[in-house]
Order: C-alpha cells, then structure tokens, then sequence
C-alpha cells in the first residue's frame, strides 16, 4: 500500500488516499492526472474499500482506457479487463447488450459509425423525398445529435416554426427507421442506457449498489446527458447513501463546446453534491518555469473558472520566442529554417510540432516544409491537398484543363447533388466502354433522362471553361468555387465542419495566387494560363510525400488536435487578432474564453521550447488580411519573452530586418500615410457604406496607404472589422 504512493507528490497522495466522499480534482496540464486516476483505484481495491467488479471507471478515448488498464495491470494481480473501465459508449454499449430486452433492442443490434449514421440519414430522405438542399443531411445529423446529447426525443423538442417542426418529423422518422434497422447511433447508446435505467428501477438499484465508487476523467469535457448518466448512477434517492463520484478535469483545458462539451458541469457538480474535497494539482512535471508562467498569466484573465496555478521544480527554463513576419510566406519559411536548425542541433524532428488555430494554415506551411525536403506528417487530419472539399474543387479545374479526365468526371458529376442517379451513370459508363470515349465525350451518344441529367453537368463545365479562359489563375479558381456549386454547398453546413471546408476552399485562391507570384514567368496569353501547371504543382504536394507513422517527422496539427500531447519544442503561428481568436468567437457567448483555454493549451503542450509567431499581412481565404496582434500574445508578461524580430506597437509596420530576403509571393508593403476622413478613395469614402460579396455590407471606418498599396478599414458588423485591399477587394457603394 505504501508502495503505491511513495512516489506520489503531496497533493496527488492526498486525492488518492480520500476518505470515501465526493471528490473534484483539478488537474493542470502534465500534473500526472491519469497516474491519481489509476493509483486512486489501485489504493480503494487494496485497502479493501471496494472490490474490482464494483469500480466503474469512464475515459473519454479508448487509447485511455486502454492505458488506464496497462497500469491497473502492473499495481494489481487482478485482471483490468474484468472491470468496468472504458469511454461512456463502450460502457453503454456493454450495459444494454446485458439488457437489450429490457432496452427493446434485439442481442445483436449494430452500432452507426458517424459516417454510417449520415449515411442513414440520406437514405431516408431519398425514401421520403425530401429536398436535401433545403434540409442538409450533415445539418440534420447535427441537429438530431446535439438533441439526444441533451437528453431529449423527437417527441419534446420545442419547435416554434414550420422549419423546425419539418426537422424534428425527420427526427422521429430517423428514429422508427433505426429502430426497425436494429441499429443505434453512438449518441442513442448514452440515451437509451439513461432512460433504460431511469425507468427500469430495480435494474437501476442494482447498478447503484454494484458501483460505489464511479471515478471521471476529462469531466470538462462531460455534456449535459453524460453528466446526468453519471449523477443518475450514482443514486442516493430513497435513503441510500449515493456511490462516490471522484472527478478529475481540468476547466482551464475546455476546449470542446462545439462538440457539446459543458465546461459548468464542474461547478454544477461542486455545487449539487456539496462536493467536501476539492483537490488542486499544480505541479507540473512537463514544462519550464517561463512556460507555466505564461500560460498561468494568459488564463488568468478568464473569468468563469474555479482557478489553479501551475508550477514546476525544473526551473525557468529558456524564454518564448516570438517572431513578426511581415508575410505569412516570411513566416513560414523563417519557421522552416529554426526547425532545420533544432534537428541540426540534435533534436528529433518528432519532437518539434507546429500548431495552428485553423485547417486552412497548413497549406503555406505545408508548401514550405515540402520544398525545403523536411519529413513532416499532419495529425489527425489529411494535408491540405488531400481533403475532400479541396479535391472536389481540383477535380472541377481538372475538367477545365483536360474534360477527358473520368476520374475528376466521376468524383463531381453529381456532386453538388443535381439529381443524377446510378443508373444513368451506368448507363453512361456502358457507353463509354461502347464508344471505347471518355464519359465527358461519350455524354452526346445517350438518350432521354441520362442525356438530360449528366448533359447539364456537361454544359457546366462548358460554361465554366469559357468564362475563365482569359481570367487570372486566382480569379478563375474563384469563379468556379462559386459556379460549381461548391461553396454554397458547404455554406448550408453551418455548424463548424461546414466553416472549416470553405475556409479550406478560399484557401485554394491563396495557392493559386501564391503559385502565380512564385512563376518565373508571367501568365502566357492563352486559355486557362498555368492551370495545368497548377493542377500538376497540387498534386505533387499531394503526392506520397507524408512520412510514415513510424518515420522521424515534424508534427502538424490543429491546437485542437494537440491536447492530450507534448513536444520539446512548439511553435504556434497566426497569432492575430481575427485568426487567434478566431474572428468567429467575438460573437458567441463566452467565446472568447474558450479561446482563451484553446491558446493555454497550446501553450502548455510545449516541455523546453515555444515558439509563437505572427505576420502583419496574410494571404488567407483568397485574401490579403492585415491583422492586429493577438490579445493572447499580449497578455503574455514582457520579461517572459525574447523577441527574435523588432518589437513595435501593434499596428505599427517595423522596418526589415537586414537578413529578410524579399520573396516574388511577398506584396509590397504598404505606405502608412493615413487618409483623411471624408477624402476620396477612388470612388469610395470614409464613412461610406459599400458592400463585398463575401462580408456583405459594411462602413469604411479608416483608410491607408496609395496607389495599388491603398487598404480600407470596413466594419461588417456581425463579420466583424477587416482591412482590404482597393485593388484586391471587389467593393460596390451602397
């Protein structure tokens, strides 16, 4: 018994050896959270306080169970996989597999994969003839998941509107068709295990009195459902002393509200269970003091948090570096050469991870580390070239440049969907083998339905060639994502995976634009310049270039991605107003402080190095942006920082530095002459209404600069206040 807790610090012995009460242990980022989970099961199963089979432990990832159990493996001569340990789904999944009568499903019910369950949803909107436009199946899964996470059937939403009563019929519809299928989705695992046990009471006590002791992990991370499963388990109604529920999260670390995530389940569990032991653990064990010191000062500054700070006895450590670019091209390539020069002085290239806020900034980032030869993988994501929106877009160029192409033809025939359907696109490919032609040429031979549906595909893609023959390689991809289909498609997704796919199309303007400036040679004067060389740069940087899982490589990943890791040595990019924070957050309720938990995880995935950098203008979205500096990295205490670039004040352009080589894809800087309210900008005015046909209408608020270099401050109110260029920005007075 001694032995399990010889190497614990003081406050981790103390969460493990409580009396038997409610517990809520805060545990800071590298304060050896899961070792107090495990020992704190070790310890109850040793001094006889619970026996194995009456310990129910929940994770959130497999991977943690799974390791929860090598540990359990090596304290105790019991076998871990006997015992109750697992996510809440695999849990659930186990309970109503025990129960399935009782649960009204048959023993052999199949569970949906997410991919599987939007595939159901299709299905039954074909089956119903529903128009997928106006109710999109991606929408509507999120809107039938976010429902059953909150605990509630088709038959208690509230809807006010015909809109939303058509959605929860489509609800109920999905409902019967899962049920009569023997299918369950993973949400309806927790849901149906709640109400089973809600309304089955002997099975209900059963379960309380088997688990006395219920120990969370990541319960920051607890929706509203899975936090009544919990308390529903925990029992204590009709006298009976409730299990003890032994909680460990982190709320500084809250980064999932978009996945439903209730970060004041912490405080709701506090205040309900009249929690007596609250636990803080604030030594950190993976990195240096200057590191610590920074994430506590940035957190500090949220206000909705039970609050912590973090330290370590491994002293301060090297300061944070932070470089401006004046480019996100000057960024990129400056960030090239320091992990060039990081593995150069022995370090592993898989100890070095770069962080971003968002998807679409891999793609400048990955340009850089392919040209310079460096190993690199993306974690948890595809690269930038290879995801799905950004190939759909490619194959619709592919077309332009080369209509014979059958795979570009296949993959976006019918996608948008524009109502072909699989016969007549057997009936065409039986054609094409006929007629020994490509699908494209082989179009004219058909006949009746097939020749209508496929041909106005075919004279799309005829249209689109034509108006883009003489455009700039930018402004051609521009017109065919807006011509195609394609981001009015994704602009109809609106929760998050929607943002991120259109962001990652506008970027395909920025490489194509990127891709225009680094030619040696001007845009020929003939239909579709550079397009093919375009097409051909994209799918060498698509190509099989990614390092294995097992090869020496620098990490990519989303700040998002990160949590749960560590690494060396961090750099975090894009620190700018608009970007991190996401522009998207000054709009939410307490958004901004779950961008604040997202920029302290960041932070703190970093052991001896952080790196953070920023750029004054952008090319992102197709568009050239020019940020402030971010709140974040202001908030960062100055003594903790070594600047590797000229510090300035945040709206200031600095003057460059000697060794800065100018790049052909880097724009001119711009003049800082300031115009004066009510002077004319070519058209345009301070103080003048003007609308852009992304960020619809808005007022010009401020204006800088001359010539081709002349910018415009414009507030788009609910999108928020952006610098554009005159001779970029395509802007109409009002």
């Amino acid at each position: 018994m001694t032995d399990l807790i010889a190497t614990l610090n003081e406050e981790q012995a103390r969460a493990v050896t409580l009396p038997a009460q409610h517990a809520l242990i805060l545990a800071g980022a590298g304060s050896g959270k899961t070792r107090v989970l495990t020992t704190r099961i070790a310890w109850l199963i040793q001094t006889g306080q619970v026996t194995p089979q009456g310990v129910l432990a929940v994770t959130f990832t497999n991977k943690a169970a799974k390791e929860m159990q090598a540990r359990l493996a090596a304290m105790l001569p019991v076998n871990p996989k006997a015992m109750w340990i697992g996510t809440f789904h695999g849990l659930c999944n186990r309970l109503l597999r025990a129960h399935h009568r009782e649960a009204g499903l048959p023993q052999l019910f199949q569970i949906l994969d997410s991919a599987d369950q939007l595939a159901a949803i299709k299905r039954l909107l074909k089956t119903l003839n529903v128009d997928d436009e106006k109710f999109p199946p991606r929408e509507l899964q999120h809107f039938i998941n976010g429902q059953k996470e909150q605990g509630v059937r088709a038959a208690a939403v509230d809807a006010f509107d015909d809109f939303t009563r058509r959605r929860v019929a489509l609800y109920a519809e999905y409902e019967a068709q899962c049920q009569r299928e023997a299918v369950v989705d993973f949400p309806e695992l927790l849901l149906r295990t709640y109400e089973l046990l809600s309304r089955n009471e002997p099975l209900r006590h059963h379960y309380q009195r088997r688990f006395r002791h219920i120990l969370t992990d990541e319960f920051q991370d607890t929706n509203k459902l899975q936090y009544q499963w919990l308390k529903l388990l925990a029992g204590g109604e009709e006298g009976e002393a409730p299990a003890c529920l032994f909680c460990v999260g982190d709320d500084d670390q809250s980064i999932y509200r978009f996945r439903g995530a209730e970060v004041g389940n912490m405080l709701a569990f506090e205040r309900e269970f009249k929690v007596p032991n609250v636990i803080r653990l604030e030594q950190n064990y993976r990195s240096c003091g200057n590191i610590l010191d920074a994430a506590n000062a940035i957190i500090a500054n949220n206000t909705q948090r039970l609050g912590k700070e973090l330290w370590t006895d491994r002293g301060e450590g090297e300061p944070i570096r932070v470089y401006e670019a004046f480019t996100d091209g000057d960024e990129a390539r400056w960030l090239v050469d320091e992990v060039q020069a990081l593995v150069r002085d022995g370090m592993l290239r898989s100890d070095i991870a770069i962080l971003y806020r968002a998807n679409a900034l891999s793609r400048g980032l990955e340009h850089q580390l392919f040209s310079a030869g460096v190993s690199y993988r993306v974690y948890g994501g595809l690269r930038f070239f290879e995801r799905q929106e950004v190939k759909h877009a490619l194959a619709y160029l592919r077309l332009i440049a080369n209509p014979d192409d059958d795979t570009a033809f296949a993959r976006v025939v019918n996608f948008p969907t524009r109502g072909i359907g699989a016969r007549s696109l057997e009936a065409l490919q039986d054609a094409a083998r006929t007629y020994n032609s490509s699908l494209y040429a082989t179009v004219s031979h058909l006949s009746g339905k097939p020749r209508a549906s496929i041909g106005a595909f075919v004279q799309l893609i005829e249209t689109l060639r034509n108006a883009t023959a003489s455009l700039p390689l930018p402004e051609a991809v521009d017109h065919v994502l807006d011509q195609s289909g394609l981001r009015a498609h994704y602009e109809s997704q609106k929760e998050k995976d929607g943002r991120e796919r259109l962001e990652n199309l506008d970027e395909i303007i920025s490489a194509a634009t990127n891709f225009v400036a680094e030619s040696e040679a001007p845009e020929p004067d003939v239909a579709h310049p550079l397009l093919a060389d375009f097409l051909a740069h994209a799918s060498l940087e698509a190509g099989d270039h990614q390092a294995d899982a097992t090869d020496d490589a620098v990490q990519l990943m989303t700040v998002h991605a990160a949590k749960g890791l560590e690494f060396d040595a961090v750099f975090l990019c894009g620190l700018e107003e608009g970007l991190f924070p996401h522009e998207n957050s000054l709009m939410e309720t307490d958004g901004l402080e779950e961008e604040r938990r997202l920029m302290y995880v960041a932070v703190t995935r970093a052991r001896q190095r952080l790196y953070v950098s920023l750029a004054q203008s952008r090319m992102l979205h197709g568009q050239t942006r020019y940020n402030m500096r971010s709140r974040f990295l202001e908030e960062i205490p100055e003594a903790l920082t070594k600047w590797l670039t000229p510090r300035t004040s945040g709206g200031q352009m600095q003057a460059r530095p000697a060794y800065f080589t100018p790049s052909p894809a880097a724009p001119r800087r711009p003049a800082v002459a300031a115009r004066a309210p009510g002077r004319d900008l070519g058209g345009l005015r301070i103080g003048q209404n003007v609308r852009h046909a992304r960020f619809g209408v808005g007022v010009i608020v401020a204006a800088e600069g001359s010539g081709s270099d002349a910018r415009v401050h414009i507030n788009f109110g609910a999108q928020g206040v952006k610098w554009l260029l005159l001779s970029v920005a395509k802007l109409d007075p009002v």
